[in-house]
């Protein structure tokens, strides 16, 4: 049996379209069989809401009088990109405020518009013949607006891993507060319920295909930007009318650390024509695995500590390398049921009808890193290539002494295999120097927790470490912890005077 999607839209338009969400069609499956719930269910619907960084909306302003060719556009204090027409912007959600920084951004003011609030809009010009004025300085709301189009080129991942972090201090990350030492693990994303999860071959999901996005119609523009669905990473670019969505459904989020961003509800409705569309959307959270990525690690390809599925994820803890590891989700899955449950009702009601896509996303793209055509340089390039080393047990003195030749301003201080233990300065012999009736080893004064570096590491990375920590040298380690150099400030100044940076 197969069905068409006139038959569907039909049903529909007549209010006899039974649909029901992703969440439940399991259920039905489990209930109906296969060829049951082809003949029993009509359309199947999702939903998704979590932050989408790569959101934003294009905005028209209408003329001023006289009317201003605005070369650079501000919105509450946060810069919209103003390269596109005199009274045109389009605004970023990421985008932060000048004046508050992270606290505040583009996100904030998309938000502040849909709710209906008012916001500051400043414009300058360099002023020409046919646009004279040179500045502008006013308030609008959303109803001021010529057009307000949301128009997101990257939304509803596929799939998105979750995070861990195996360094030793706390990390700020997209994927929210990381605590040290494996603390907790984090995830996004609505598993059973997200769009692309339920739709993998991206059969009905494509351009021209209507979507609930921010509590309104939408569409599906294309495929989104960074899509790699040939490894489960499909995302959308999507398309809807500010002027028609609700603040339910979108709302401005500050991931601390990180900055501004914009949680969005997104829905796709799936007509179930036949018994592939019937095995697709039947997926549970127990089908849907990703990886648990490293964030300790700072480079591009993160180490995979395991898979795990969204149902081990939703369970609130998952075992990792012998501990059980507390999880939490950046997204809300009451909110993405909402989203699926909301457009649900109104294709039942018969005020969304659907539509099959005027073409077929390409269903074997993967993501390509960023061409480099100069490597960022690495520690061992600038290193200096010996350390100054002494074991724990020797007496203060003999710190001292190896200090005040003026070799080195830092000892690492090494256990009998050469494994870093400790680092002693200047600064902590100066300090056992006032209190000698409490001193008597190196081990007494010297820090234990090291902040060190690798050969291997970019150098940004490593200076990124110096500032953080506010030090002034790295031990430069090898896989056993044996210290192989050290990486100074001195170091890095020669490298900018070399201006390679």
């Amino acid at each position: 049996m197969e069905k068409t999607i006139e038959l569907i839209n039909e049903r529909i338009r007549d209010g006899n379209a039974v649909v029901v969400t992703a969440e439940r069609m399991p259920e039905v499956v489990a209930e109906l069989g296969e060829e049951g719930a082809l003949a029993e269910v009509d359309v199947v619907t999702t939903g998704t809401f979590g932050a989408m960084c790569s959101t934003g909306a294009f905005l028209n302003f209408g003329h001023a009088d006289p009317p201003i060719r605005m070369e650079r556009v501000w919105l509450n204090d946060v810069e919209a990109y103003a390269g596109i027409a005199a009274v045109d912007a389009y605004i970023g959600a990421t985008q932060q405020s000048e004046t508050l920084r992270e606290r505040y951004g583009g996100g904030d003011v998309i938000e502040d518009l849909i709710s209906g609030r008012r916001v500051e809009l400043r414009g300058s010009s360099r002023g020409t013949d046919c646009y004279p004025r040179r500045t502008v300085r006013t308030e609008i709301g959303l109803e001021d607006l010529n057009q307000a189009i949301m128009l997101n080129p990257r939304n509803g991942y596929q799939r998105y891993d979750a995070a861990v972090n195996t360094a030793d201090r706390v990390l700020h990350t997209y994927m929210g507060m990381l605590l040290p030492n494996r603390g907790n693990i984090t995830f996004s994303g609505a598993g059973v319920l997200n769009p692309i999860s339920n739709d993998p071959q991206l059969r009905y999901i494509g351009p021209g295909v209507p979507i609930f996005l921010g509590g309104a119609e939408g569409m599906v523009v294309g495929e989104g930007t960074q899509a790699a669905p040939a490894k489960g990473y499909g995302t959308l670019m999507v398309s809807g009318d500010m002027k028609q969505m609700s603040p339910d459904y979108i709302r401005a989020a500050t991931m601390h650390g990180y900055g501004a961003t914009l949680y969005v509800g997104l829905g796709v409705p799936i007509p179930v024509l036949d018994l592939e569309t019937v095995r697709a959307t039947s997926v549970t959270d127990a089908d849907i695995s990703v990886d648990v990525l490293d964030f300790g690690v700072p480079s591009r390809d993160r180490p995979s500590l395991r898979q795990v599925s969204y149902a081990e994820l939703r369970s609130g803890r998952v075992e990792l390398e012998g501990e059980e590891v507390p999880t939490s989700s950046l997204s809300s899955f009451r909110i993405a049921r909402q989203v699926a449950s909301d457009l649900a009702d109104r294709v039942a009601a018969g005020s969304m009808t659907l539509a099959l896509p005027t073409r077929r996303i390409e269903r074997n793209r993967a993501a390509r890193p960023m061409r480099e055509t100069a490597k960022t340089p690495r520690v061992r390039e600038i290193m200096d290539r010996t350390a100054v080393s002494i074991t724990g047990d020797q007496p203060v003195t003999a710190a001292a002494a190896k200090l005040l030749r003026g070799e080195t301003n830092h000892l690492v201080v090494v256990d009998a295999n050469g494994a870093v233990t400790g680092i002693v300065t200047t600064f902590d012999i100066s300090k056992a120097v006032l209190r000698p009736e409490k001193v008597r080893s190196v081990a007494d004064v010297m820090t234990r927790r090291v902040v060190s570096t690798t050969p291997d590491e970019p150098v940004d990375i490593a200076a990124q470490k110096l500032e953080r920590n506010n030090i002034s040298a790295l031990p430069v380690l090898d896989g056993e912890r044996r210290v192989i150099g050290m990486l100074t400030g001195t170091n890095l100044s020669r490298l900018i005077g070399r201006g390679r940076t």
